[in-house]
């Protein structure tokens, strides 16, 4: 909700109070700083399927689900990540401050908060404290993740354009709501990231967004006219049902 929709897609606006709770959440998750997660993100977006691709799933499902983390980069990609527009992120000092500090911070958040709370509150074994709530969730949450770039873009339907490699694929009650790719790629500024109403679809990431947003916390959530998605589904969509 914070890294993806709000820093790399714009899709909706934050208070300060609600941007520092998601830096806080993104920072617990460790994967990367928020600037270079961003920065690789919209390369993704903007080059998808080509060889400036990060994770360019042309290369095979194990390169776009891990293997891009693990091998050099390609050129193309090296020169895209060089000319993709991060002003808005050069000038927030919010990641600024994450991207000199991540790794500290990260230390305590992510690794010794989640490790003491059961240790001190329950007793629990402090090494099964750190293997469980640090270990086994961060490689959970990592694969989670890694799903996006390699299963919801190999497995499932193109609804909205079928011309990508994208897809809208079984997995939302994995992916929290992430799951409706070929939607995303087509419409990646939606902050719902989804087409079907919050409860039709499972999303708790729209969920979260619109109760922060009844708050009065987030606001200018951005979302494409009925209209705009049924004309796009008719001209470039797979004519399949939705699964």
């Amino acid at each position: 909700c914070g890294v993806h929709r709000l820093w790399t897609h714009r899709a909706y606006k934050a208070t300060p109070a609600l941007r520092r709770l998601l830096m806080t959440l993104a920072i617990m998750s460790f994967q990367h700083n928020v600037y270079k997660w961003c920065r690789d993100h919209r390369v993704h977006h903007r080059y998808a399927d080509t060889d400036a691709d990060p994770q360019d799933i042309r290369r095979g499902f194990f390169f776009a689900h891990i293997g891009w983390l693990v091998c050099r980069k390609h050129p193309a990609v090296i020169r895209a990540s060089r000319t993709i527009d991060m002003s808005d992120l050069d000038h927030d000092p919010l990641i600024q401050f994450d991207r000199r500090y991540h790794v500290p911070l990260a230390v305590v958040i992510w690794g010794a908060i989640p490790t003491l709370i059961p240790w001190y509150f329950w007793s629990e074994n402090l090494w099964v404290a750190l293997f469980v709530c640090v270990f086994y969730r961060h490689a959970f949450t990592l694969n989670v993740t890694w799903s996006l770039a390699s299963v919801a873009h190999v497995f499932g339907n193109k609804p909205y354009d079928k011309h990508i490699s994208g897809t809208d694929c079984p997995m939302e009650y994995v992916m929290m709501g992430e799951s409706y790719h070929n939607y995303h790629h087509t419409y990646p500024w939606d902050y719902s990231q989804c087409e079907h109403g919050k409860f039709v679809a499972f999303n708790p990431g729209t969920l979260f967004i619109d109760f922060f947003a009844w708050l009065g916390w987030a606001y200018d959530l951005r979302k494409p006219s009925r209209e705009n998605v049924k004309n796009r589904k008719l001209h470039t969509g797979q004519t399949i049902p939705r699964y």
